[in-house]
């Protein structure tokens, strides 16, 4: 049975409108709990911590339209209050961790997103999808349309993600078609920002702890590949404006940032940032990493009057001096990043 830590101040007024969120711990998923308290709604965080950071979300824990639920969403859930939104943020994002496990991941997803359509299905709630630029796998097509329908190695070691990212959005199509649930489905970009989680091996992550630490700069290949990397208040707002908009948006949603770095180019841009002398070392590039990352984010714009404001370089003056104070109070997080 899940368990529940909840602040023991009073009842939370009747007019807040509850919002569920799955991965509630995580980076992308205590922004939005933060998001929601702030516009004075109730949120209930649910998160196994197999990921997330209860330091994510210390800081609500006090309030009382705030409740944390320890549990793994692969396992069925239920909750007796009303919700009018769930958003499905639970997963491990990045290539390292959702490797260590690569059944756990595929079962977290796709079992995961059942359980939460047919709690949304049984409370009547609107329910997101965080699903993942990563179903285009090493894409022929750029930048990437949601109608582009990928390019993915179903045996690769990014399958599990990949594949199971696909197969829970099929799950979300289904249960409107069949059932009517209301749904929306987010294809996410490579993000970044304060609360990444400085061990997830992630490139923007690993590049900032390496500079800050004077180690050398990993890039994998020789950095001609691209991303397209959008900040995290960018992302939120898009994921709120998803959620919210009205009508009828049952296809996949691209949110990201079209902006398009080489990897090199960030390395660089990042030294400059942090001031550091580190230098840049190269490392055979991994199976299956794609060579090429840009969002098309034209329906996004029609849809949702939606684009991303936050240069790369502002976002990461926004974001080093965060990763600085996680060094300065766990310096053996230097040595992960390596």
């Amino acid at each position: 049975m899940p368990t529940t830590q909840q602040s023991p101040l009073k009842a939370v007024p009747s007019t807040s409108e509850t919002v569920l969120i799955t991965g509630g711990a995580g980076f992308l998923g205590s922004a939005l709990c933060d998001h929601y308290i702030n516009r004075g709604m109730r949120v209930i965080c649910v998160d196994n911590l197999s990921t997330g950071r209860m330091q994510n979300i210390e800081h609500l824990m006090e309030n009382d339209a705030f409740s944390f639920i320890k549990h793994d969403v692969s396992v069925p859930f239920d909750i007796s209050e009303d919700i009018g939104f769930i958003f499905n943020m639970a997963s491990p994002a990045s290539p390292p961790k959702y490797q260590i496990d690569p059944i756990a991941t595929f079962r977290t997803i796709v079992i995961g997103a059942e359980n939460m359509l047919t709690l949304a299905h049984r409370k009547g709630a609107r329910i997101l999808e965080a699903s993942t630029s990563e179903i285009y796998g090493d894409p022929e097509v750029s930048p990437q349309p949601e109608t582009y329908r990928g390019s993915v190695n179903t045996m690769g070691p990014r399958s599990c993600y990949d594949e199971g990212k696909r197969a829970a959005e099929t799950l979300f199509y289904d249960y409107n078609k069949n059932l009517g649930t209301d749904i929306r489905v987010a294809r996410i970009f490579n993000t970044y920002g304060p609360r990444m989680d400085p061990e997830d091996g992630r490139v923007v992550s690993n590049f900032i702890v390496q500079a800050l630490s004077g180690n050398d700069l990993t890039i994998y290949g020789d950095g001609s590949q691209t991303r397209s990397f959008c900040y995290v208040d960018d992302l939120i707002a898009g994921l709120v404006a998803l959620m919210h908009t009205q009508g009828n948006i049952y296809s996949a949603v691209n949110l990201g940032n079209p902006g398009e770095y080489t990897v090199r180019a960030l390395a660089t841009m990042i030294l400059e940032e942090t001031q550091s002398a580190s230098q840049i070392t190269l490392k055979p590039l991994p199976v299956d990493d794609p060579k090429q990352r840009r969002p098309d984010i034209g329906l996004a714009w029609r849809l949702l009057h939606w684009e991303p404001k936050v240069p790369l370089r502002e976002g990461l003056r926004l974001t080093i001096p965060y990763f600085a104070l996680e060094l300065e109070q766990n310096p053996a997080v230097a040595k992960v990043a390596v």
